[in-house]
């Protein structure tokens, strides 16, 4: 397979989520431990078989089963004490471990069918998520035509599989064309925008000979997407109108050149002899939504040898702005250069080894990075002729 798709990072909420979620668990054996207190008190009058009774229920709801049944032991071990100390087995006694009884098996049998519906619900969510990242972002294919490749998605949103962050590569008849890019802000309205970007960046790659002409159709279509209200997916205090796309279209043909176009992307890098350089745009261009800031945009994409051997990485800006525990940036450039050769899914695989080192494995933002490595002549003719002999031309 050509992508990797990872989900990296919890969130402090989440942390604190856990926490909430830990102390409720002990709350049901620290009602028994409170009531066996009042037991054992020398006087007392404060009727403690109805809150023991529902130590089981409150246990079933962190706990699960294990929970409901450490909670009637030690229930039913609190009533069977306390009577024997205070000589006082009779009805009420009975009665209470009654309950308790009944109250575990209710609770195990509700419990026993939400765990079931949660799980069905949670399967069909998966699915639904993983169509969604099938159509919104496709897996990369090894190889296209004159260059071998790997595609790789974190997510920073726990438990997400795609989010602001977009890449797609695909064969034409003007050779190899991508896009990487960054949508601003997260969750359904940045994934509304990389939909909306990706159709445009798919269909245009096709039939647009100018590679300009290809990002200037994925513009357009942003601002046709941000016209359309979305009140039901739109943050508070959030102007549809702010929102932009970093983006970087890169086409490879067989000249043994890149041509990139770059709309306030972060430069792609290039790997040469174990030497990392960035493509820096000569006059930089404002993002995908941005363009009123700029009177004219230059028509022209920039070329940059591209021979074989060289790699380039796409990547966006949740990789080079991932953070360590000491607030130091990812060096990027230095990790690339100290991976030694290797094929384009394992120099991925280890860059992410780098990145979840140095960040602990709590991402801030979203990361995509696509590895591009540049074939001779005569592999490139084989490629094309086995992989895409439906090509369009």
């Amino acid at each position: 397979m050509g992508s990797l798709y990872r989900s990296s990072g919890a969130s402090e909420a989440g942390g604190h989520g856990r926490v909430l979620f830990r102390l409720g668990q002990c709350v049901p054996f620290m009602i028994v431990l409170f009531a066996l207190l009042i037991e054992l008190s020398p006087a007392h009058d404060v009727v403690t078989g109805p809150i023991l009774a529902a130590t089981p229920a409150l246990a079933s709801l962190t706990w699960g089963p294990r929970g409901i049944v450490s909670a009637a032991v030690g229930a039913g071990a609190v009533t069977v004490t306390t009577a024997t100390l205070h000589h006082s087995w009779g009805g009420q006694v009975y009665s209470n471990l009654l309950s308790l009884l009944m109250v575990s098996v209710a609770s195990a049998a509700v419990s026993n069918a939400m765990r079931t519906r949660r799980r069905i619900q949670l399967d069909q969510v998966r699915r639904v998520a993983e169509a969604a990242q099938q159509v919104v972002l496709r897996e990369v294919p090894d190889r296209l035509g004159p260059v071998q490749m790997a595609g790789l998605y974190l997510a920073a949103e726990e438990g997400a599989q795609i989010g602001g962050d977009l890449f797609e590569a695909t064969q034409t008849r003007y050779g190899v064309r991508m896009i990487v890019g960054d949508v601003r802000g997260k969750g359904l309205p940045a994934v509304r925008l990389a939909a909306a970007v990706l159709g445009a960046f798919r269909e245009a790659a096709h039939y647009e000979d100018d590679l300009a002409e290809v990002m200037n159709r994925c513009a357009a279509a942003l601002r046709r997407e941000r016209a359309v209200p979305h009140a039901a997916h739109q943050g508070p205090g959030e102007d549809p109108s702010e929102d932009f796309v970093t983006a970087l279209v890169v086409e490879v043909s067989d000249d043994f050149v890149v041509r990139v176009v770059n709309r306030g992307h972060p430069p792609p890098l290039i790997l040469r002899e174990g030497k990392v350089e960035a493509l820096i745009p000569s006059s930089p261009l404002p993002p995908l939504g941005l363009e009123d800031f700029v009177p004219a945009l230059p028509s022209e994409p920039e070329s940059y040898p591209f021979t074989p051997g060289d790699r380039l990485l796409l990547h966006t800006d949740g990789v080079i702005e991932a953070r360590s525990s000491d607030n130091e940036f990812f060096a990027l450039a230095d990790a690339m250069e100290a991976v030694y050769p290797c094929t384009p899914p394992q120099f991925l695989s280890r860059l992410h080894q780098g990145l979840v080192r140095h960040t602990g494995g709590r991402l801030a933002d979203d990361a995509a990075m696509l590895i591009v490595e540049r074939l001779d002549e005569e592999e490139s003719l084989v490629g094309e002729a086995a992989d895409f002999p439906g090509a369009v031309h």
